[in-house]
């Protein structure tokens, strides 16, 4: 059974890092190299979709299942296996992590080709995809937390890849210092929030864990204790409001680090966590209000600063924070198929923004600012086509993939009746297709302003076919989840429904069905993404000089923008410099040097002041030492005669 063949998906890739990892230095061919890592992947696709062929043909009460794989953990009242969770949302996370892990893989073939450390890369990526594998199949938060913490690993080895190169105010290496720090604050969270959760359930495994949830009050503190802590996690490994600082460095690894770690999977852990945990979050309301208000935030807050970005990939990382922003919010509001259906389609269209973006950097010899680029679209054909394809799919234009995921988000958030949150997403949502169509605009078309000598050119066919397949996922991957208003079923919520159906039974309230609200809303929302795909081209194509007029007449909040809003420099003004300072004046000198070197010197000091008087006895003249041995003598028998 397919099931059974489950483990085998996550494994494979590990065997695809020992492979590579030992043997790697000696094979030397890139094309074994690279068709081993492919190959473990996308094996484990293949096996995802018989597990969910399976599933389809079973009955829906039949369709979550417990693969033990072997014992692991077990001290006391704990005990965690290596057992994966076979159900809806995991194999749809399966699906998403191998099938875009494969297309990619395939892509780095070619975009790292000639790289000395190409096998090492190709090793870091299979234990990537491990570590993700056992994050979205586990049935225990133990084994989940394993490979949240190994997809922090490998994030931080693929960021310093390149760990000798320049990147801003440091090196490749600083940049992926960075995002390890960060997302250890977030695990601290993660830690926390598990150590309730043990102490309350007496157990880690999810179904007994939230079968006992189930019989909680709603708003108990223990409950709200236990996801505020998880979500401090998920706001570390998705770079939400206030551990986002991360991501942007994190650009500094190869275009293929960025386009599967922070478009298509680890960045999307923390959502999926949310997600699993839905029972909690329903029975924690002041929790899920906080995912709301930090996710519509985020993606509000993120997409400003996407405006006046001139790195490729720069623009398409604060595009990615602003994106899972949409997905916390539709979390918060209850929307749990919508945030998962929105993490499926940001995986096909920002995956192939990062890998497009990749292409243009491959033509332009590493040059990455915008500025610099225009009229590639005549030399990058295909690029150019699949390019826009994403853009228009991440804008929300009908009837893009994007569009319906983006659309049942805002229409969740506004009939659940939060319509300042909603009101937020409208703005994110032209502020997204404006920078997005600014980013067209200024790498594309227009007149070209590139250095002369170069001479940009189309990849290789292993780079352009994994373009062509995500561009047609990003038209056409919106078809699961067509709404009941435009004549479909919206499949995958109904796939989704029995893993959420407990959390759903919790929250109060439930969706209004106005299809007449809903058209109207639509039409708002498309209105609004066309409106900023116009103004961008009006701005960058026709007008050129508004921008600069623009700037110059708001200067102020244009380099409120530019500096990012300043939250690096407020970060090391607030955290980074006390503890520098704090650690060289307190811990460095006064408890270092003060107290533990003091502590060492003075026994030193009194060992050698006890060595000097012993040494006035040992004058090597016999005559002394009779002598003392008998003042010796008399001083024992008069001590003996005194008694």
């Amino acid at each position: 059974m397919a099931y059974d063949l489950v483990p085998l998906a996550v494994f494979l890739p590990l065997a695809g890092f020992l492979i590579n990892g030992l043997l790697g230095r000696t094979i030397k061919r890139e094309g074994l190299i690279g068709a081993i890592g492919s190959a473990t992947v996308g094996a484990g696709f293949l096996i995802g979709v018989a597990t969910l062929l399976e599933l389809l043909g079973a009955p829906a009460d039949q369709r979550t299942r417990i693969v033990e794989v072997m014992p692991w953990i077990s001290a006391g009242d704990l005990s965690a296996n290596f057992a994966y969770q076979v159900d809806q949302l995991s194999v749809v996370m399966l699906l998403i992590v191998t099938g875009v892990g494969f297309l990619i893989h395939v892509y780095a073939i070619g975009y790292m080709h000639g790289d000395p450390g190409f096998w090492r890369f190709f090793a870091y990526l299979n234990l990537f995809i491990f570590a993700m594998l056992n994050l979205v199949m586990a049935d225990n938060f133990l084994l989940l937390f394993l490979g949240w913490e190994g997809v922090g690993l490998c994030s931080y080895l693929l960021i310093g890849f390149w760990y000798d190169r320049k990147f801003e105010k440091g090196t490749t290496a600083d940049a992926a210092k960075k995002a390890f720090i960060v997302n250890r604050i977030g695990d601290f969270g993660f830690l926390i929030g598990m150590f309730l959760i043990f102490s309350t359930f007496g157990s880690l495994r999810f179904q007994a864990v939230f079968a006992q949830a189930a019989g909680f009050e709603a708003g108990a503190p223990v409950l709200l204790a236990i996801t505020l802590a998880l979500f401090v996690g998920a706001t570390g490994k998705s770079a939400q409001i206030p551990l986002f600082v991360w991501l942007p460095d994190a650009m500094a690894g190869p275009t293929p680090v960025s386009a599967l770690i922070h478009a298509a999977t680890m960045v999307t852990a923390g959502v999926y966590m949310v997600a699993r945990c839905s029972i909690l979050y329903a029975l924690a309301p002041t929790a899920l209000m906080v995912v709301a208000i930090v996710g519509g935030a985020t993606a509000l807050f993120a997409a400003t600063i996407g405006l006046v970005q001139n790195d490729i990939k720069k623009v398409l990382a604060y595009s990615t924070i602003s994106q899972l922003g949409y997905m916390f919010l539709a979390l918060g509001v209850g929307a749990f198929s919508a945030g998962i259906f929105h993490v499926m389609t940001h995986a096909f269209f920002k995956a192939l923004l990062f890998l497009g973006a990749g292409a243009v950097i491959h033509a332009m010899h590493e040059e990455q600012d915008i500025q610099r680029m225009g009229g590639l679209k005549k030399h990058l054909p295909i690029t150019y086509r699949t390019f826009v394809l994403a853009a228009l799919a991440i804008a929300g234009i009908f009837p893009f993939a994007g569009f319906f995921s983006k659309d049942e988000i805002l229409w969740r958030t506004f009939s659940s009746g939060h319509g300042v949150l909603w009101a937020m997403g409208l703005v994110g949502a032209f502020l997204t297709a404006f920078y997005m169509f600014r980013l067209v605009v200024l790498t594309f078309e227009g007149e070209s302003r590139w250095a002369q000598g170069q001479h940009p050119h189309e990849a290789p066919s292993t780079m352009t076919v994994p373009l062509i397949i995500l561009a047609i996922l990003s038209v056409g991957g919106g078809v699961v989840g067509i709404p009941p208003s435009l004549g479909g079923g919206n499949a995958l919520e109904h796939w989704l429904e029995p893993v959420f159906r407990p959390a759903l039974d919790k929250l109060a309230g439930g969706m209004h069905e106005d299809h007449v609200l809903e058209y109207v809303l639509m039409a708002v929302s498309l209105g609004v993404a066309l409106s900023g795909i116009w103004l961008a081209r009006l701005w960058y194509l026709r007008n050129k000089e508004i921008p600069g007029t623009v700037a110059a007449r708001l200067p102020r909040l244009y380099r409120l923008l530019w500096n990012k809003y300043s939250v690096d420099e407020a970060y090391d003004m607030v955290v980074v410099t006390p503890l520098l300072k704090g650690s060289e004046k307190l811990l460095w000198k006064a408890v270092d040097v003060g107290v533990i070197d003091w502590a060492v010197n003075a026994t030193g000091r009194v060992v050698a002041w006890f060595g000097r008087a012993a040494r006035l006895l040992h004058t090597g003249f016999t005559a002394t030492y009779i002598l003392v041995f008998l003042f010796g003598v008399v001083a024992v028998i008069g001590w003996l005669l005194a008694q």
